[in-house]
């Protein structure tokens, strides 16, 4: 049966979904660090208010076990990304290989999300740390029986070079989108918190309406695409770990991965402690994170087109190194501010540059590396190459959680428990270095041979 044609309203269509996702992880990655361990102060009441239903004692040397769990957390989710692609690569279902996946887990995905911030919080502290442990292998769980699936998806409707590279930057846009939106979590609950009584319960409120909106934008793609009307996809007879295995015997890919662990371990320090570095180190209200984040994403917005038509002129590699620097250059900049509005606003607008450029290129990437697997050994295995790229940066999320933990555990100082400045600053410090490694790392890729390949083997189809 011909298939029908993908257009750009489809891949839009379908960059809904990434909105969904990317606004429940904001809220888990951008808070719940936030309010389950910290100190208040007078410009952030609200930090760590959920603290003292959980143990925040360093449990092993200085690990805590917020730390732990989170960590864990990334591991046990990277472990289940093979197992999850595997599966949905292998399936044939009568919606699709993908899609199906999407369509029953939105709604528990969405739950779990509002249970995190709603359930540990018994008179019992190690009653909590257990709750909160399965609560964050559930999210991770879910998560990744979506977003693996989802993620499959951008190689298999990125039919042509355009089109992977137009759907990267719909999905970059959305995704950025989402991960601002949840920034306003503050904002959001300051304005219910007459309606829910408390501050506590104004934050339970915030993260439940935000949840609802994750909820019907994961749905939109996931009842709207007939997959099998735009995709002659059929099942893998590989086992996933040998598929696992056999995706990293590609030795492009182990090159795009190296240079992504270390630049997503970077990014997950910059990113649990932009609030930290925002309300300890500039001094600035937790209200003024979400104007600071809309300015980044304003401004990374604004670069998107840019972005769109230089990768196809400039190629993606030197524009992924390019944003790899200036990622650097940003945490550098934070390592060293001061107090003031003003440093927010100077990262907030250097950050939208390599936001821009890294937010769209690497899926394209994988996409292509992907492409020309499929086009040399006969079998896609999309899924499963997006699950290696998820399996090995979520290992460099996973130690970046325990380092972050570790590094800013509260000292006691004239008798007050507090996180010192420099213990902040060491993080972005630490940022700044590893990202610098990344993009020394990705010159290793090969993207014009990766490029000549695929038109080459399409040109014998």
């Amino acid at each position: 049966m011909q298939k029908k044609p993908i257009t750009n309203k489809l891949l839009w269509i379908f960059a809904i979904g990434q909105f969904g996702w990317s606004l429940l992880s904001g809220v888990i990655t951008n808070w719940m660090v936030f309010y389950y361990t910290g100190v208040p102060t007078a410009d952030s009441p609200n930090t760590g208010i959920f603290a003292s239903s959980i143990t925040q004692n360093p449990i092993f040397l200085s690990l805590t076990l917020f730390g732990l769990v989170m960590a864990v957390g990334r591991v046990f989710d990277a472990v289940t990304d093979p197992l999850i692609a595997g599966w949905s690569d292998r399936s044939n279902y009568k919606g699709g290989r993908r899609i199906p996946f999407m369509r029953a887990i939105a709604i528990p995905f969405a739950l779990v999300t509002i249970g995190v911030f709603v359930i540990p919080q018994t008179a019992s502290s190690g009653l909590n740390d257990v709750l909160l442990f399965v609560l964050i292998m559930t999210f991770y769980l879910f998560m990744t029986i979506f977003c693996t699936p989802y993620n499959a998806l951008i190689a298999e409707l990125g039919d042509t070079q355009e089109h992977r590279i137009n759907v990267s930057t719909y999905i970059s846009f959305t995704f950025i989108v989402g991960q601002s939106l949840s920034f306003m979590l503050p904002n959001l609950a300051g304005m219910l918190e007459g309606v829910a009584g408390s501050a506590a319960g104004s934050i339970k409120l915030a993260v439940a309406i935000m949840a609802a909106i994750a909820c019907v934008a994961m749905l939109i793609p996931s009842l709207y695409i007939k997959e099998r009307q735009y995709i002659d996809s059929k099942p893998s007879q590989t086992a996933p770990f040998k598929s696992l295995i056999k995706t990293f015997s590609n030795g492009q890919f182990r090159r795009f991965v190296y240079s992504d662990v270390i630049y997503f371990f970077a990014l997950t320090l910059f990113q649990t402690g932009l609030a930290f570095y925002e309300t300890r180190l500039m001094e600035i209200p937790e209200t003024w994170t979400f104007p600071l984040t809309a300015t980044m994403t304003a401004v990374s917005l604004l670069l998107y087109p840019v972005v769109n038509k230089l990768a196809p002129k400039l190629g993606k590699k030197k524009l992924i190194v390019t944003g790899f620097f200036c990622y650097s250059a940003v945490f550098l900049i934070t390592s060293l501010c001061g107090k003031g509005l003003y440093w927010g606003f100077i990262i907030a607008v250097t950050a939208a540059v390599p936001m821009a450029i890294l937010g769209i290129l690497p899926q394209a990437c994988v996409a292509d590396v992907a492409e020309l697997d499929r086009l040399e050994s006969g079998e896609d295995r999309s899924g499963m190459f997006f699950a290696a790229r998820t399996f090995a940066f979520k290992m460099g999320q996973a130690i970046a959680m325990v380092v972050f933990t570790s590094i800013t555990v509260k000292k006691m100082v004239d008798g007050v428990e507090t996180v010192l400045p420099s213990q902040d600053r060491l993080t972005a410090v630490i940022a700044t270095v590893t990202c610098l490694i990344g993009a020394c790392l990705f010159l290793l890729y090969n993207e014009k041979m990766i490029l000549a390949k695929i038109e080459q083997l399409k040109g014998k189809e």
